[in-house]
């Protein structure tokens, strides 16, 4: 039953999203533009002893699109419930659980293709990498932009209007942005940052796909992406599951 209801609703999405070009692509310009504008200033730097600053850029910019695109998801929801169509869900006999799965499971899909197309972007200026580390990145971008959806589809059930939306997420995504080093190591930071950015889960996800993009699946840094990355899906799935039930008392 969960399935089922589940595979309707991702295929509405799904439907909604192959049907608009636009935001397919639209969605990985902002990764590329750094890739191809910040990328060639760090090319001469030694950011990794074990290879080039491909391989310390493009996982940054793998877990940026997955951080900023899962996280302003929620905006669908807002115009869904101003426009009576997430009322007109609830009152059918679909699973709550199926609801919230359909969405995040069309939106992790999404940003994964668009980390395939930032990949071979990536290729073509110079990244070489290990293919079982690309395909631990792709695998990690899904699951934080699960994660995020969810979180952020939990948020939009509890405000009314972007404008009350918007602020909190960009609150939210910019300092996990700059604390959890997606742009350049925080190795590279004062003893004091790079202690602070111990306590964003991020820097975890960010060390783990690094590491499998020189090939080192058994370090410690793969061990702690992939318990947090774990840890923050079950819990985000579990929040966005009980707010839908709530919703749709």
């Amino acid at each position: 039953m969960l399935l089922h209801d589940t595979s309707i609703v991702f295929g509405r999405y799904a439907r909604q999203t192959l049907s608009s070009k636009f935001q397919i692509f639209f969605g990985v310009l902002m990764p590329l533009l750094y890739l191809l504008f910040f990328g060639p200033l760090l090319t001469d730097l030694p950011l990794n002893s074990s290879g080039s600053s491909w391989q310390v850029l493009v996982p940054g910019l793998l877990l940026q699109l997955g951080l900023f695109g899962a996280s302003f998801a929620g905006f669908s929801i807002i115009i869904e419930k101003n426009t009576g169509v997430l009322e007109r869900m609830h009152v059918t006999p679909v699973s709550r659980l199926a609801l919230l799965l359909g969405r995040v499971l069309r939106d992790a899909l999404l940003f994964v293709f668009q980390s395939v197309l930032l990949v071979l972007a990536a290729l073509a200026m110079g990244l070489r990498a290990p293919l079982g580390g690309v395909l631990i990145g792709f695998a990690f971008v899904a699951l934080l932009s699960l994660s995020l959806a969810s979180l952020s589809y939990a948020l939009a059930l509890t405000v009314n209007t972007p404008q009350e939306f918007g602020p909190v997420i960009n609150a939210v995504a910019m300092p996990s942005m700059l604390l959890s080093g997606l742009m350049l190591p925080m190795a590279l930071a004062p003893d004091w940052l790079d202690a602070l950015s111990h306590v964003m889960p991020f820097r975890y996800l960010v060390d783990a796909v690094r590491a499998g993009y020189v090939g080192d699946y058994a370090s410690t840094q793969m061990l702690y992406g992939v318990l947090t990355v774990l840890a923050l899906s079950a819990a985000s799935l579990t929040v966005g599951t009980r707010l839908f039930q709530r919703a749709g008392a």
